[in-house]
């Protein structure tokens, strides 16, 4: 029998490396064989020809002597390295949104200081690829007595916020949802804010599947008459509004919304299940992107985006093909534990030291749901050194009593 060679051996000592048994949803265990390293560069390699934004994740610090239900402590130094992963990667990022946790562990004061943060270290890098989220959760929607109520508080962001240097993207508000009689309360309060912002602005429309309490956000739950009073708040200043983002996961109210957008309006895409048809667009246009999943997918993000601005739309889709039933994974209802996928592949591909979060939202997923969207990091091409991956993954399934 002939024996290996020296360079067969490695090959076998690499397989097993990087092979483990993963639990199925049949509730049964299969072995897993992961494939090679991620291709993608760790750095953009040429412009894109969209505006491209990354919604950013916080890491947390899991040595603070906190209570993390109750008060966020956060590794700084991490979380800024990560937004300059995503600014060399030629994204913007969209600091301090949902997928930091805002309102699910991210209060208003560490959101505060995570804008500071950011907006100094883009400044120390030379750029100003940021925009923040601006919105009223230093008041509790139960608190909140009025429209004034509201004003107050945005204002409140909006001042603290544009001190800090950064632009604003308008986040939608749990009190106005409480407080708004009608629809022309939100036309007075975005005309409030849009007269007096000092730049263009992002509004943001998050969808009910994203935060149960904007349900009925514009004044209504039926999407046709709440776009039409969303088109009116932008329609009253176009010249204050850079885009709107919209996070309905559905990409015909999309089209149909941005398609009615006024000249020089962008459509930023918040629909992280069919992002990629709808940022390479059609015959009438295309959207922009403001999206979560950019923060878990970044390497091939990146990659597709440098290929559409060339004219190879194939390429794009090629790419970006596989990244789509992983982004529709961590996006699955209940739509808002989205994060816990999003962190749980940072900490795969060692961009962070542990799978903790702020809040504890680790423990928002199964462990069945997070070994599904290690198969589709790996099969998106998405996991940069297997070996590490596989590694992290034993041990968390060894917590989970998987051996």
């Amino acid at each position: 029998m002939n024996s290996l060679t020296t360079s067969e051996l490695a090959i076998k000592r690499k397989r097993r490396a990087t092979d483990l048994t993963l639990p199925t949803k049949a509730l049964g265990l299969e072995k897993y064989c992961l494939g090679p390293p991620s291709p993608y560069p760790a750095t953009a390699q040429s412009p894109f020809n969209r505006v491209a934004m990354a919604a950013a994740h916080v890491v947390s610090d899991p040595l603070a002597e906190n209570d993390p239900w109750v008060s966020a402590a956060i590794d700084w130094d991490a979380t800024i390295a990560y937004r300059r992963h995503l600014w060399g990667l030629g994204f913007s990022v969209a600091e301090a949104m949902d997928t930091a946790q805002r309102g699910m562990g991210l209060h208003w004061p560490n959101a505060l200081e995570l804008i500071r943060r950011s907006a100094a270290a883009a400044r120390a890098d030379g750029h100003r690829m940021l925009a923040s989220g601006a919105g009223t959760d230093q008041l509790d929607p139960a608190d909140a007595r009025s429209v004034d109520d509201v004003i107050r508080a945005y204002e409140e962001q909006f001042e603290a916020i544009e001190a800090a240097g950064s632009p604003i993207i308008l986040m939608a508000s749990r009190a106005l949802v409480r407080v708004a009689k009608s629809a022309d309360d939100y036309l007075r309060v975005y005309d409030r804010l849009l007269r007096q912002s000092r730049e263009k602005v992002i509004v943001h429309w998050l969808g009910d599947m994203f935060d149960p309490q904007l349900a009925g956000y514009w004044g209504s739950e039926d999407i046709a008459t709440a776009m039409g009073t969303a088109l009116d708040a932008i329609g009253a200043h176009p010249d204050k509004v850079d885009g709107i983002k919209i996070s309905l996961l559905d990409a015909a109210w999309e089209i149909r919304m941005r398609r009615r957008l006024p000249a020089g309006v962008r459509m930023y895409t918040g629909d992280d299940f069919n992002f990629a048809e709808l940022i390479a667009g059609d015959g009438e246009g295309h959207s922009d992107a403001l999206l979560g999943i950019f923060d878990a997918i970044a390497p091939a993000a990146s990659a597709g985006l440098a290929r559409l601005a060339t004219g190879d739309e194939a390429g794009f889709h090629d790419i970006l093909g596989p990244t789509v039933p992983l982004s529709r994974l961590i996006f699955a209802a209940p739509t808002r534990f989205y994060k816990t996928g999003v962190v749980f592949a940072a900490w795969l591909n060692g961009h962070q030291d542990h799978f903790t979060m702020v809040g504890g939202q680790q423990s928002a997923r199964s462990v069945v749901h997070l070994a599904e969207i290690f198969r589709l990091l790996d099969r998106a091409k998405l996991l940069r050194d297997p070996e590490l991956a596989a590694e992290r993954m034993r041990a968390f399934l060894a917590i989970h009593g998987i051996a």
